[in-house]
């Protein structure tokens, strides 16, 4: 009687632990809500800022900065509507022997801000200032609560090198090939040495030539040195803004908050405000434009246009790559769907930016790289000079 039963009762669990674990597979195996990354350009067609913002375009304007799109989907691809996004944007880690135009910025913080996204999609402007692998780390909270299940994911975006930086190094290390190689060829022919004379005249020459391009080199870089310290030295003495940053305009009360003095590769906290100045309650239904530019040569380091939260706020920490001044501009209008419709209007505020020069170690790596290859082309002279005066 008990074998009529058990053989049943044990098919029976093995079919309802086989359809267990099917489901429990192709719940593992089904799509996942997660944040896609678009750029506009491609990635691959953008290079990094050069070094005081020398790249122009064709059309003789500085190169823009690249949009950024993040998509926050639900498992079925569909927009996952009311998010709120979390950006840290991280710069890509030191690269000792390999170093970039910004050393200081290598392994920091480019950009953290938080910002509602509505349409569950996030949208900046930002220049990258040096190339590598930087890593987006994005979180997706929704607005209300249990809305859906917050998404947190690591992108990658790698920055290639600009092409023009690198046919400029083959040529600088094809020079000093050349000049070491003709060196060498001078210093290995036979040449008389004149009573008095400790070395033939053409190797002195030869000599007095190379102390004098490392003399102008050590002053190119002691006085270029020199200017970027004068330079921070004028950023930290320079006057307070009498503009606290405060403007009033139709009713409405803009107030735009943050540090006034920086350095390349440290983050600065700005924070919008916009309130009503009657009852100085918060305003959450106005449309921010933000926009960081560079006074020098007026480009634009980054961008974003979206909403505030629900306390009037919009904030964001950002870094300056450039030692140079920056304007802060956020301008408010009204959404389309606002009850309270106004002209746009704009606070501004300057910042002054410490500029940083390479540390020594950077210098004497590149040094050590240009003297190696100045070495390289000079043995090559001597021993095919030397092979030519043993064939003869």
């Amino acid at each position: 009687m008990f074998s009529k039963f058990k053989w049943p009762a044990l098919v029976g669990a093995a079919c309802a632990v086989t359809i267990l674990c099917s489901a429990v597979l192709n719940f593992s195996q089904s799509p996942l809500a997660s944040v896609q990354l678009v750029t506009e350009p491609p990635i691959t067609q953008v290079s990094p800022l050069e070094a005081e913002a020398t790249e122009y375009l064709g059309s003789g304007q500085y190169q823009p900065p690249v949009q950024l799109k993040l998509h926050a989907r639900d498992a079925t691809g569909a927009p996952l509507q009311n998010a709120r996004f979390h950006l840290n944007i991280l710069t890509p880690p030191p690269t000792p022997w390999f170093t970039t135009d910004f050393p200081i910025v290598e392994g920091t913080t480019l950009l953290d801000m938080e910002a509602n996204a509505p349409t569950g999609e996030l949208q900046i402007q930002q220049v990258f200032p040096i190339r590598g692998n930087y890593q987006l780390q994005v979180n997706v909270t929704p607005m209300m609560a249990s809305a859906f299940v917050p998404i947190t994911q690591t992108l990658n975006l790698t920055v290639p090198e600009n092409p023009f930086k690198i046919r400029y190094f083959i040529l600088v290390l094809a020079v000093l090939l050349a000049i070491g190689f003709g060196g060498g060829w001078i210093i290995g022919g036979r040449q008389e040495v004149r009573t008095g004379e400790i070395a033939p005249r053409r190797v002195r020459l030869l000599l007095s030539g190379v102390s004098v391009l490392a003399i102008a080199a050590l002053l190119f870089f002691n006085i270029s040195t020199e200017f970027v310290e004068a330079h921070a030295g004028m950023a930290k003495e320079a006057p307070t803004d009498p503009n606290p940053g405060l403007i009033a305009s139709q009713g409405l009360n803009l107030e735009l908050t943050g540090d006034k003095q920086t350095a390349v590769g440290k983050t600065v906290s700005f924070q919008a405000k916009l309130t009503d100045s009657q009852t100085n309650q918060p305003v959450s239904d106005a449309v921010f434009s933000i926009k960081s530019t560079q006074l020098e040569n007026n480009w634009v380091a980054f961008a974003y246009q979206g909403i505030s939260d629900a306390q009037g706020l919009l904030a964001w920490q950002e870094q300056f790559f450039d030692g140079a001044p920056h304007n802060i501009e956020v301008e408010v209008s009204p959404s389309p769907n606002s009850q309270r419709q106004f002209q746009p209007f704009q606070a501004t505020r300057e910042i002054e930016v410490e500029g940083i020069a390479p540390p020594m170690s950077v210098r004497l790596v590149g040094l050590f790289y240009f003297t190696g290859v100045l070495g390289l082309g000079l043995l090559a002279g001597l021993w095919l000079q030397r092979r030519c005066w043993q064939q003869i």
